[in-house]
């Protein structure tokens, strides 16, 4: 069955399954190419008739995944301009809040103003994801009464880039344009607009942590799942990112330097720098704000659209009127170590220069081996990185959040159950399927050949009754109390500072 929808630039066809209706590839902004390249996003040309929207729209420019990660994380690739695209899972042309599921925790408010939105942002380092996953399918949130979208934006130098010439940050305005879309349009898809909740993961939810320390009033609800406040680039820092892709592509490091190449000619250079940055994130080099996240293109404190850190910002009392549920899975940084083989050959003095490299001060780092006497070395770094980039700045969003004295609530969850795979353990990325209730989708490389569906239930139900009415169903997180949900199996329980002795260890 095919149901019609009219947009801000044209009618819409989607696809009905299973009571809930999918409209797929909507452009939200003009092609980001010709005279668009390296711009703010700009309105698309409207459509004549009736546009099909019954597949995936095209990609963002991007690298494949080297390996192991490309069979851990699929990353489809779909050709073309109209990148700036997003999808719609809906139940409201089946009935309001579907039907086929136990569930059904979401439903129109008293009102009849439509049901709650939850959007998606991608994570991928900055540089890979999209919309086309196939765990990200929404269908499951629909199912249960929750209008779903998720967005494309720009990734790579196109979005993130800090070129002289360009406005900085243009995937996070991509983002930002993608919102404003869903306030204007998502009424005629049944959604509330005054009900939306954004909600992402890893790079995806660092812009989730950022978009909430903007204060857009775009959404009323905020999910950042393994990626809080601490990443952004200083502009100088950034800078010198740029000038390396630059003279290694033997163009000027200006936004009409890269311009004159095609997309495709940049993405091996970024890939190579990428890695280079990974692999040794050294402050002299990179810069202190870009070593410490060990990613070459993120957000920049471009002066403008941000002017401090994200959690910086939330302590200030920006985003302090939305709800916040934040958290991370317990050994994050063993996706990156363990099936690459990287473990195996770290020794402690390595694991100390890297982390040093990456603002890890040393005390600290001497602290965990003395508090994990015999453990690998690998296994350290997976500790204190998981640490690092994850569970510390979860705890600091979620303290300035819950101490800003507004009106929004905090929650803090932490994922527990470990992957039988490549000795991932609950790595990064594993909750996914568990959060779309889309385990059929999830990699087995990552998770497995049976991961337990019961999980899925609890956590996929938690954030849509979040989403619904702004509570997930346990204790609120307070700085004195430190309520975290722990999601494992065959139990979940609330466990009050999880690591406490090692979460002092830091400054």
């Amino acid at each position: 069955m095919a149901a019609v929808v009219r947009t801000a630039y044209g009618e819409v066809r989607g696809t009905t399954r299973d009571g809930v209706t999918a409209f797929l590839g909507i452009p939200y902004a003009a092609p980001p190419f010709g005279e668009n390249r390296f711009k703010a996003p700009r309105p698309h040309e409207p459509w004549d008739g009736v546009r099909d929207a019954t597949e995936y729209g095209p990609t963002a420019p991007k690298p494949g995944y080297p390996r192991p990660f490309d069979r851990l994380l699929p990353d489809p690739v779909v050709p073309g301009d109209d990148c700036l695209n997003l999808n719609v899972w809906t139940p409201y042309f089946a009935g309001g809040t579907g039907g086929s599921s136990p569930l059904n925790a979401a439903s129109p408010d008293p009102g009849g103003s439509g049901l709650p939105v939850m959007v998606w942002i991608h994570g991928g380092a900055f540089r890979n994801g999209s919309g086309a996953v196939d765990v990200y399918n929404g269908h499951a949130f629909a199912r249960d009464g929750v209008v779903c979208v998720s967005v494309n934006y720009r990734l790579g130098v196109e979005g993130f880039a800090h070129l002289p010439g360009a406005p900085a940050n243009r995937g996070l305005l991509d983002q930002i344009f993608a919102l404003e879309w869903v306030r204007d349009n998502i009424a005629g898809f049944g959604g509330d607009p005054a009900r939306v909740t954004v909600f992402g993961e890893s790079a995806g939810a660092m812009s989730v942590s950022t978009l909430l320390s903007l204060d857009l009033g775009l959404f009323h609800r905020a999910i950042a799942q393994s990626g809080a406040g601490s990443i952004a680039q200083d502009p100088a820092d950034a800078l010198l990112v740029t000038k390396e892709m630059a003279a290694r592509l033997g163009v000027e490091p200006t936004a009409e330097g890269f311009a004159a190449l095609d997309p495709a000619a940049i993405l091996p250079v970024q890939s190579a720098v990428a890695a280079e940055v990974t692999a040794l994130p050294d402050p002299g080099r990179w810069g202190a704000t870009t070593a410490a996240g060990g990613m070459s293109l993120t957000p920049v404190l471009d002066g403008e659209l941000l002017t401090q850190r994200p959690e910086d910002a939330v302590g200030a009392g920006a985003g302090r009127d939305v709800d916040l549920l934040t958290g991370y899975t317990s050994e994050e940084f063993r996706l990156f170590l363990m099936p690459t083989g990287i473990a195996a050959a770290l020794t402690d003095d390595l694991v100390f220069a890297a982390t040093a490299g990456m603002g890890v001060p040393p005390a600290v780092a001497a602290a965990y081996r003395d508090r994990h006497p015999g453990v690998p070395s690998g296994e350290l770094m997976a500790t204190i990185i998981t640490d690092h980039l994850f569970r510390i700045p979860a705890n600091r969003l979620a303290e300035r959040h819950a101490a800003s004295g507004g009106t929004g609530g905090t929650w803090m969850y932490e994922f527990g159950w470990r992957s039988p795979n490549h000795d991932l353990g609950a790595c990064h990325a594993l909750e996914l399927g568990f959060v779309f209730d889309n385990l059929t989708a999830e990699p087995e490389g990552l998770a497995g050949p049976n991961p337990p569906q019961e999980l899925a239930d609890r956590m996929h139900r938690a954030w849509v009754e979040f989403a619904s009415g702004g509570d997930p169903g346990w204790e609120r997180f307070e700085p004195s109390g430190r309520a975290v949900k722990l999601f494992d199996h065959p139990s979940d329980e609330i466990v009050h500072d999880p690591r406490g002795d090692d979460r002092k260890l830091w400054p």
